[in-house]
């Protein structure tokens, strides 16, 4: 299976689901989105697969939401879309996909709805909390 992480390293719940990812036993493609933004096509692919809207994909916890007014009704869905391709810090992440679908992973055990062997013991966030994958 292939299993790809549109990923921010400075992000604690990126991490946690790349961890995740690994301790499946899959090694993941890792897309540093920052660095490497999707294209708009890409971008409104994962979108759509993901069940999501451009809106609900908008990150605004340290980026530039309230400046560019991105809290109001007025911007379209391509006009949120540009917003997230020229200020890539907008787009929420973790995104995941693999064969079984593309998720948000906020919070980080919802890639267990899509990994391959999602039970894997108990998991430990960076934070102390502890998830039991088998339960899942």
């Amino acid at each position: 299976m292939t299993v790809t992480i549109y990923h921010n390293p400075d992000c604690g719940t990126s991490r946690n689901t790349l961890a995740m990812i690994r301790a499946s036993g899959e090694e993941p493609e890792i897309i540093e989105y920052l660095k490497t933004p999707p294209t708009r096509e890409k971008l409104i692919e994962l979108i759509a697969a993901a069940g999501l809207t451009p809106r609900k994909l908008l990150r605004q916890k340290d980026t530039p939401y309230d400046t560019l007014g991105l809290g109001e009704d007025k911007w379209s869905d391509d006009e949120l879309v540009d917003f997230m391709l020229g200020h890539p810090i907008l787009i929420n992440r973790p995104l995941v996909v693999t064969d079984k679908g593309v998720r948000l992973c906020r919070p980080s055990e919802v890639v267990l709805e899509i990994l391959p062997n999602p039970r894997f013991g108990v998991f430990v966030k960076e934070d102390g909390e502890r998830v039991d994958t088998d339960a899942a």
